[in-house]
């Protein structure tokens, strides 16, 4: 199986939560929550996880408008995401992140943890779960169409 490393970011205007994944590819964790100060800060912060972690890429959630186009908010995150590639010299790829802070709010919730002083932790679960779900859809990509042999 091949080895993956990928970080997943929920970019926000005032932080970014982040996520990372096992090298199968197979489960993705909240890793931290960057509370947004400056771009150079960001990075230096993104550049440590990629460098310990050996990131091969960034897995961002581009928050489409309910009927499916790309809105304001959504062109910010690609601008920043396409930002924070180029500085960390990573390729990017987007999924869908629609609902994914309502879902990670409602889980956190369910186990009852207290989500009114930490905002973080909603952003950081978000993250877990766009990661989460380019992952999965990797997978059942790579299950559908699976390589040739050399036989």
């Amino acid at each position: 199986m091949e080895r993956i490393s990928a970080l997943g970011l929920d970019l926000g205007s005032k932080r970014i939560g982040v996520a990372g994944c096992d090298g199968t590819g197979l489960i993705a964790t909240g890793l931290t929550t960057i509370d947004r100060t400056s771009f150079q800060r960001d990075v230096d912060q993104l550049r440590e996880l990629v460098e310990t972690r050996e990131v091969q890429l960034l897995v961002v959630g581009l928050p489409y408008s309910m009927d499916g186009t790309l809105g304001f908010q959504a062109r910010k995150v690609q601008k920043l995401a396409t930002r924070l590639a180029a500085a960390l010299q990573l390729p990017v790829e987007y999924i869908d992140e629609r609902l994914t802070s309502w879902e990670a709010e409602s889980r956190l919730k369910a186990s009852k943890r207290s989500l009114t002083q930490n905002k973080g932790l909603i952003d950081r679960h978000a993250a877990a779960i766009i990661l989460q779900q380019w992952l999965d859809r990797r997978r059942s990509a790579n299950h559908n169409n699976p390589p040739a042999s050399g036989n």
